[in-house]
């Protein structure tokens, strides 16, 4: 593809934490996530990663990185971190806590530190793809990246998509 790979808040994130990674573009659809972004690169969707951006009752954000193909359950995350509920923010509040589009969200070089949730079967895959901070634009990367730059908590808060 001959379009100029974007250089983001994330892509600079990414190289000021040494982080190895091949730039996927795509041709970006208005609400197709992952199913897309698979079909597109020619991948399995288990292995794009999505970024979710939550918050708790207390509108407190957190990230949740979650498999294409899998849902989270909120209900599981909410236990798991002692509040009442969780909910996926509004887009504009989802924006502002990253300073990314929503479709264009990475988890990496957000606006400010957010505690991130990653679903820890994401490790057991040998490569993972996530955004990259544009809309149309992944990552390619060692899923254990994940883990040494964002510092997440592993969890286990996967239910299988409704699709």
């Amino acid at each position: 593809m001959a379009d100029k790979v974007p250089t983001t808040m994330a892509t600079r994130a990414l190289e000021a934490a040494g982080v190895e990674y091949v730039p996927r573009l795509y041709k970006y659809e208005a609400r197709g996530g992952t199913a897309v972004s698979s079909r597109e690169l020619g991948v399995d969707e288990h292995q794009v990663v999505k970024t979710l951006v939550m918050q708790t009752d207390t509108q407190a954000p957190l990230v949740v990185l979650m498999h294409g193909d899998r849902e989270v359950s909120t209900k599981t995350l909410a236990r798991l971190i002692g509040v009442k509920t969780i909910a996926p923010c509004k887009t504009e509040v989802a924006e502002k806590h990253t300073g990314y589009m929503v479709g264009g969200t990475s988890p990496f070089g957000t606006r400010r530190a957010l505690p991130v949730y990653l679903q820890q079967t994401v490790l057991e895959l040998p490569r993972i793809l996530i955004n990259g901070g544009h809309r149309g634009f992944l990552v390619e990367l060692d899923p254990r990246e994940l883990v040494r730059v964002l510092e997440p908590t592993l969890v286990d808060v996967a239910i299988a998509s409704v699709a």
